[in-house]
């Protein structure tokens, strides 16, 4: 059954991306559709160096239990940004975004790539379509990235986390920031992703989706979230490609 569902979704994310003309967009989400850039739970350092900066400002109460124990260090700087409506935080959101900044690049110089993902981009660049990143991490870690990997040049833009983290997605913002850079319409695009709040994003901005999950997990989450075409790799994608 899994074997047929990778079938005929790939039928139709080649109909989405790749048949005909193509659409004239696609916007990748970073960590998981090119690369993994918290391997193995690594994440975990960053939100608990993030964690020892908020009980350092006294604040650690505003933070839920499973916040104090969460290895996203994204939910902790939403956490914090949450708690301005009812504590004096200061100047902590920004030493907070700071802080995940540099731990986002420095795991992008050893982050893994995702298998196929380079050969992909390189194929929808080589035949025009336009490429633009769109992540709720920091834009120069995704460009750090794309750089040291030769990729950066099939990427016309870039768009990562803004400073207010209410924008991040499931938030459409990044979305419309890279659309209109690009001056496309949603309906031009389409995106490619690997979560729930990336499938949410791409509705909300009323673009296409298409949805890589490297595990069973995460492509069921992206399912039940209403993701109709989700793919297991970019495998059966690189094996439609005409040689």
């Amino acid at each position: 059954m899994t074997a047929e569902y990778d079938a005929a979704d790939a039928e139709e994310a080649w109909e989405l991306l790749s048949a005909g003309p193509g659409p004239d967009c696609a916007l990748f989400d970073f960590d998981g559709p090119l690369c993994r850039l918290f391997p193995d739970g690594s994440s975990m350092a960053v939100a608990n160096a993030l964690r020892t900066t908020v009980e350092a400002a006294g604040l650690l109460g505003v933070l839920s239990e499973g916040e104090r124990t969460d290895k996203d260090p994204h939910v902790v700087l939403r956490a914090v940004h949450r708690a301005r409506r009812d504590h004096d935080v200061g100047d902590l959101v920004a030493r907070l975004e700071q802080q995940v900044t540099e731990g986002e690049r420095t795991a992008a110089r050893t982050a893994w790539p995702t298998p196929g993902a380079a050969e992909f981009v390189r194929w929808l660049a080589g035949r025009g379509t336009r490429l633009a990143v769109v992540t709720n991490n920091a834009a120069v870690a995704a460009d750090d990235y794309l750089r040291d990997r030769n990729l950066r040049e099939s990427f016309e833009a870039v768009h990562g986390r803004a400073a207010d983290p209410d924008l991040m997605k499931p938030h459409p913002d990044v979305l419309h920031r890279a659309l209109r850079g690009l001056g496309l319409p949603p309906d031009e695009a389409v995106m490619i992703g690997d979560t729930p709040t990336d499938f949410m994003a791409a509705e909300r901005a009323g673009v296409r989706f298409v949805g890589i999950g490297r595990t069973a997990a995460k492509r069921q989450r992206m399912r039940d979230a209403g993701a109709k075409v989700v793919l297991a790799s970019y495998d059966r994608l690189l094996r439609l490609i005409p040689r």
